[in-house]
Parts: structure tokens; sequence; C-alpha cells
């Protein structure tokens, strides 16, 4: 094995583009192990860490290395691993403070990743692990979704849509998402039930009684989703603000939460008035909901959804199609 690797790196943050360097390969610790990595995803959360819009949750260091998600082979282990072997094909999303997929090569916590579904290829399952752990964690743990409620999904189109379509069905949850005209019959494909043209129909005045709302759009449409959700029913967002519930639970410091709780504070009361509960998701990565996610794949109950492909070496194309926001699907990066 040589001693260094390609990698996209920034340098500073709002900086155009990534720079593809070669860099020293990484050395596992005792739970890690190496990956050989064959093809990561790109993610919203790629763009706003270039831009520095996480600075405030997550203060990277520069260099960075980029990248969320992934899927590749096994080429070395730590000495306290003892779930994974040398050879093994896997996928997975690194813990935030260790991401660096967009490289040849990344060392990773044997917590952090599953054995890949053995009926995808690395480019299929590399759309997985960040969407399918978020989508997861959004529909189960925190809506509570059961057989019969009703959710509205935003954005079904998107990479986190198509896959939250797809387990909301699982859950036996009746499913409304809102999309392009273009899209409808592609949203209905994947399972939804009812879909919102958002050029035409303001889902805020055509749905009601709602058990839940994923929000993936933030803004003024978060702010809109408690107008449909009955009382007692959640919203979960992934790009709404935080609030103070989870600036607690994120461990910020007492000023940090002071200052949450001041910019969230209009949010948290649109929620009390409707008395509905709110709550930011930062997912966490979890080999045991992997293992459900690939047990679900291989039932061919998911499967993911990819809109393009790109080498490496055209990162800074694929990160500028992805900002554009019309992707369907995903958009996976090879290493080949």
């Amino acid at each position: 094995m040589t001693k260094t690797m390609r990698a996209a790196l920034i340098t500073h943050y709002r900086q155009a583009a990534p720079v593809i360097q070669r860099v020293p390969i990484p050395t596992p610790n005792a739970n890690d192990v190496l990956v050989q990595i064959r093809a990561a995803s790109i993610n919203p959360i790629d763009l706003k860490t270039m831009a520095g819009g996480l600075k405030f949750l997550l203060p990277y260091q520069v260099p960075l290395i980029i990248g969320s998600d992934f899927a590749g082979i096994v080429v070395a282990v730590g000495t306290h691993v003892t779930d994974f072997q040398v050879g093994d094909a896997v996928y997975g999303r690194p813990r935030k403070h260790r991401i660096g997929t967009f490289a040849e090569y990344l060392a990773v916590d044997q917590a952090d990743i599953a054995l890949k579904p053995h009926n995808l290829s690395f480019t299929e399952a590399a759309a997985i692990p960040l969407v399918g752990l978020t989508s997861y964690q959004a529909l189960h743990d925190l809506l509570h979704l059961r057989p019969g409620q009703r959710v509205l999904i935003q954005a079904g189109a998107g990479g986190i849509g198509t896959v939250a379509i797809q387990l909301a069905k699982t859950l036996g949850a009746k499913v409304t998402t809102t999309t392009s005209q273009k899209n409808t019959a592609f949203v209905k494909s994947l399972g939804a039930d009812k879909i919102i043209d958002y050029h035409h129909e303001d889902f805020a005045t055509t749905l009601s009684g709602y058990d839940a709302v994923f929000d993936t759009l933030g803004g003024p449409n978060l702010l809109r989703a408690f107008q449909i959700v009955k009382p007692g029913g959640r919203v979960v967002s992934i790009s709404g603000l935080p609030d103070a519930k989870f600036a607690r639970s994120y461990g910020l410091p007492w000023w940090k939460r002071q200052l949450i709780q001041l910019a969230s504070h209009r949010l948290t009361q649109t929620a009390r008035r409707a008395h509905v509960s709110y709550h930011f998701l930062f997912m966490k990565p979890s080999h045991a909901q992997l293992t459900i996610l690939t047990d679900l794949i291989a039932q061919e109950r998911l499967r993911p959804i990819i809109d393009r492909t790109f080498p490496l070496t055209e990162l800074p194309e694929a990160l500028a199609y992805s900002h554009q926001g019309h992707a369907r699907g995903k958009i996976v990066v090879t290493m080949a």
C-alpha cells in the first residue's frame, strides 16, 4: 500500500471548490477499521460545512477533508476490532468530528459501519448511509410513526425524501409529499399516497389533521408545517433552527444555549401554540440502524435512488450540481 492518498480538501471556509491533493493515509486507532473507499455520496451537510454554516455546532479545523458517507473495502483493522475483518465490504457514516469520505482511504470507528448490502454495488450502497440513518431516526425514533398515521415528507424527490418515503411506508404510514409536477409519477412509484405540486398548491392550506411532518427545507416551510399537524402531533426538522432542548442534549456551553434559545424563540412559540412537539435532528451514526437498513434493502423494501455519478476528479462539478438543488435522489462520487 502506498503511504499517501488522493483527498478533497478545503483550506478555508467559503472556498469556491475543494482541491484534490495527496495527503497521508490515516492510521486506524484500536477501535477503527481502515477502509479503501470505492464511492461516497454528496449530502447537503457537505455544502453547509464548506460554507461555514455549521461552525457554531461543529467548529472544524482546516485544512479539512470533506465527505460524510461511503462504501468500500476494509484493508486493515485496529487491535480492538471484533466485528470486521480485512476484505469485508462495508458502508457507513463516520461520526461528525471524523468526516472525510471524499478520499481514497478513511479510518472509521467500527461502531459507525455495517456490512454492505450484498445486493447493492458500492456506488449504490454509498447513497444510503446518511440519508437512510437520518430518515430512520426522524420517522422511527422521533416521530414514532405507526401504521395508518399520516405524515408529510417535504421534498420527496430529493436525497432524503426518496429514502424517507420508502421508510415511512415500511412503518405503515400514509405518506404525503411535496414535489414538482415532473416528479409526481416518480415519487408515487416510491410509495407516496398523496402528492402536493408545490408550484401550484400550498400544503399549509391544502392539508390538515396530520400526525407528523418531516421537514427537510426549514425556513417558512417549517413554520407553516405546524398549521397542518393536529394537537399532540410531532414535527422533526433537519434544516430548521436548533432549539434549547437540542442545545442541552448536544452539550453546548451555556452561552451557545442562550443564543440558540433566543434565535429559536419564534419557532418554539409556534410549536407551543399549536400544541405540537418540535425536534431538531442532528443524525448520529449507528451500526445497529445501518443493519436494519441493510435488512430492508435485502428484502427489496428500500432501494437507493441515484441521479448522477462523478469521478473524484470532478468533485467540484458534482458539488456545483448538488448546489442547484434539482437532483432526483443522490449524487455519488466514485474513487476510480
